[in-house]
């Protein structure tokens, strides 16, 4: 387990802010993406802004990482927004953030504003993300956010159902978002945490998850530019340790006491979102964002 803050969730908040300061059609805005970077993004965001360049950054990116870690990583977010707020409109009263990272949704979706909100995080990253939150809260727009539970836990060594109980999580419908963290797993803390969701959390809960396509992590699948990604997350001390095969999710989660409710690669979710603006960017057909629900 890490003893310092993540530098893959670095570079996910580096592709959110980038994705925020664009000229032409965006997904989303995420106006804290660019506090969460260290000196040389946050001045690689600013130059963008202030020249327009963004695009430029962005197609720099792209070549260097082909397989399309950036635009999986725009598209997922904007997913998985559009999740959470079809959680909340149909019943959720809470959002756990699993393995929270630099998410900012409690604070920029307004449909989770009224929700209890639990950050569970390594408390290396989750130290980073309270002085953030501090400081979001100064310079918010809107109500600060003062009502979100915090909640320290290494999971290889704590029980996570003790852990949300233990904060206060209620038995009421909730929104799990769990993204960016499977495939730096190994298969037993994946059944463990699932399991323990699906035990702890009110039925109708959902939890949506990101996964890799195994066959992308053994090689027995034809997926172009996936050494290369494989190889930055390496370098950064993050590899990629565990995948699911697609067509054998459903009957996995239900054996957990769980619904397959969707699976979309993040190719996908490009065509669903980016095509439409016009913007043809590489998504990766091995990186997926699936939901199910609690039976």
């Amino acid at each position: 387990m890490q003893n310092s803050p993540s530098r893959t969730a670095q570079h996910v908040a580096l592709f959110r802010a980038l994705e925020s300061v664009r000229r032409g059609p965006r997904l989303f805005t995420d106006p804290y993406a660019a506090s969460s970077l260290g000196t040389g993004y946050r001045l690689a965001v600013a130059l963008a802004r202030r020249t327009g360049l963004t695009n430029v950054l962005e197609r720099r990116i792209d070549t260097s990482w082909p397989a399309g870690p950036r635009a999986s990583a725009v598209v997922r977010t904007r997913l998985i927004d559009d999740l959470v707020r079809d959680a909340f409109a149909h019943g959720a009263r809470q959002l756990v953030l699993l393995g929270a990272g630099y998410d900012s949704r409690a604070f920029r979706l307004e449909a989770a504003r009224n929700a209890t909100v639990f950050e569970v995080d390594h408390p290396a990253t989750q130290t980073v993300k309270r002085e953030l939150v501090t400081a979001w809260n100064r310079t918010t727009t809107g109500r600060p956010r003062e009502d979100i539970h915090f909640v320290p836990a290494d999971l290889m060594h704590q029980d996570l159902g003790e852990v949300l109980r233990g904060a206060g999580l209620r038995d009421d419908p909730a929104v799990v978002v769990w993204e960016g963290v499977t495939n730096y797993l190994d298969a037993p803390s994946v059944h463990t945490t699932l399991t323990a969701l699906a035990s702890t959390t009110a039925p109708g809960s959902r939890i949506v998850f990101t996964y890799m396509d195994r066959r992308a992590l053994d090689g027995t699948g034809d997926f172009a530019g996936v050494e290369a990604w494989a190889d930055a997350v390496r370098s950064a001390g993050e590899p990629f340790t565990f995948g699911f095969l697609p067509d054998e999710l459903p009957g996995y989660l239900a054996a957990r006491g769980l619904a397959l409710t969707l699976d979309l690669s993040a190719r996908d979710a490009a065509a669903r979102y980016l095509e439409p603006l016009g913007r043809r960017e590489p998504a990766a057909p091995f990186y997926r964002i699936a939901q199910a629900e609690v039976k």
